[in-house]
């Protein structure tokens, strides 16, 4: 008996736990919810980056615009003098917004006008911004869940091994549950860093479209 759990412990201690072994030892299913757990997380990595640098860029370029805007003579002078190239929301949105003034030759329906093509080109802007939200949430709340798919699934192997071999000891079942706990650990992994973000974007988000909506009032006010 002590020799055969000698044996027994000597195997385990010999299984190569690693996260590549781990990988490799799985079956299709797991190798696949890992895949895309490892996808999912890469992506939203990417996405976390890009909005990180768009949100610092935006935020500093509409601030300059801003305030060389209201220093400006007039709304259509300082139309006039934009640099075709400039790339940033608010201005974007005044540009459109300009565009679409200076067609109106009535001044009776100016005002409705005005209104209109300010908020179609606030909501143009803000889904540009927001692109990709999505993503982050369906990450953060369906990760989870996935990687808990693939530990069932891990460990029902691990059952229908002691079932075959018809023995329960730990060097038999180890394997299958590493490899479905490391699933688990995998959609926790992607889940979290896509919700912290998704938050954090959100609010970004939600303070940038209040930044467009003051500036929007106050320019409407003064055509």
């Amino acid at each position: 008996m002590e020799a055969e759990i000698t044996s027994q412990a000597v195997g385990l201690t010999s299984t190569d736990f690693s996260i590549f072994k781990l990988f490799l030892r799985a079956d299709i299913i797991v190798k696949s919810v890992i895949l895309i757990l490892i996808a999912a997380s890469i992506f939203s990595w990417a996405i976390i980056i890009d909005k990180h640098k768009l949100f610092k860029k935006i935020n500093k370029s509409s601030e300059e615009f801003e305030d060389k805007f209201w220093k400006s003579k007039s709304a259509e002078t300082f139309f006039n003098s934009m640099p075709a190239n400039l790339d940033d929301p608010m201005a974007k949105v005044f540009r459109g917004t300009m565009q679409s003034v200076i067609k109106v030759r009535s001044r009776s329906n100016l005002s409705e006008r005005l209104n209109s093509t300010l908020q179609s080109n606030i909501e143009k802007q803000m889904n540009i911004i927001e692109k990709n939200f999505t993503f982050l949430a369906s990450v953060g709340s369906t990760s989870p869940f996935i990687g808990l798919f693939g530990t069932v699934w891990g460990i029902m192997n691990s059952f229908q091994s002691i079932a075959i071999s018809r023995n329960t000891s730990l060097a038999i079942v180890a394997p299958g549950i590493a490899e479905a706990l490391f699933a688990t650990a995998l959609g926790l992994l992607a889940a979290i860093p896509a919700v912290v973000a998704y938050n954090k974007f959100s609010n970004d988000s939600r303070k940038y479209f209040q930044k467009l909506e003051n500036f929007s009032r106050r320019f409407s006010s003064i055509i």
